[in-house]
């Protein structure tokens, strides 16, 4: 419980009630963990696997939201607002989820400062994410829109800049509204500059300034 940020501080007197309250629960690939519509009965952490939330548009289209990886929590804004699910959630491999009941859930976001702290910081990360992810989503060239995704979505570490957790071809693809042949031939335009390098499950970005240039070109 220690390796999930939002529970990270807690003291040993706050984690011991907790850990028999938490319900281990198992996904295979492509099941649906939560579902559009669904009540907002407790909070759920990822523990293994990766998971990605999805919308579903009014003519049947799946478009992803976002991708989840280990220590991410999710299902905190149906809690909260005590309404039902906003987006699907769906497995994108094997996972392990642990599941908090919501009065629990609540009881932790009202007695602990370091969890309702990490909660605020969470919920204003998360709208600013989804605005940028608008103004990316209103890029009419789409292969700008994809130079803009891996831009939006790159962390910094001890090699630089990278994407972590690199989505499939398909999955970017629903993400932004385009085809996965058009992020395949963008991928591999970058790769042939030498703006980014391709490693197992993460993009590498080796030329941050030139790929800035490519998003923002006329």
């Amino acid at each position: 419980m220690r390796k999930i940020p939002l529970l990270a501080e807690l003291s040993d007197e706050e984690i011991i009630p907790l850990k028999s309250e938490l319900r281990i629960r198992t996904y295979a690939k492509r099941e649906v963990v939560l579902h559009k519509g669904g009540q907002g009965d407790g909070l759920l952490f990822l523990l293994a696997g990766q998971l990605q939330v999805i919308d579903i548009t009014e003519d049947g289209r799946a478009i992803g939201l976002r991708m989840l990886v280990p220590g991410d929590f999710f299902g905190e804004i149906a809690l909260i607002n005590g309404t039902t699910r906003s987006a699907s959630v769906v497995a994108m491999s094997d996972v392990l989820v642990a599941f908090l009941p919501a009065p629990v859930a609540m009881r932790l976001f009202s007695h602990s400062p370091s969890v309702a702290a990490h909660m605020l910081r969470h919920l204003a990360q998360k709208i600013q994410r989804d605005s940028e992810f608008r103004a990316l989503l209103s890029i009419n060239n789409t292969t700008k829109r994809i130079f803009n995704f891996i831009i939006l979505m790159q962390k910094r570490d001890a090699n630089g800049a990278v994407v972590e957790n690199l989505p499939t071809h398909q999955d970017i693809a629903n993400m932004i509204n385009t085809s996965r042949e058009t992020v395949t031939r963008a991928l591999l335009t970058l790769a042939q500059q030498g703006i980014v390098q391709k490693e197992p499950h993460r993009l590498l970005i080796k030329n941050p300034e030139a790929l800035q240039k490519l998003a923002q070109a006329e």
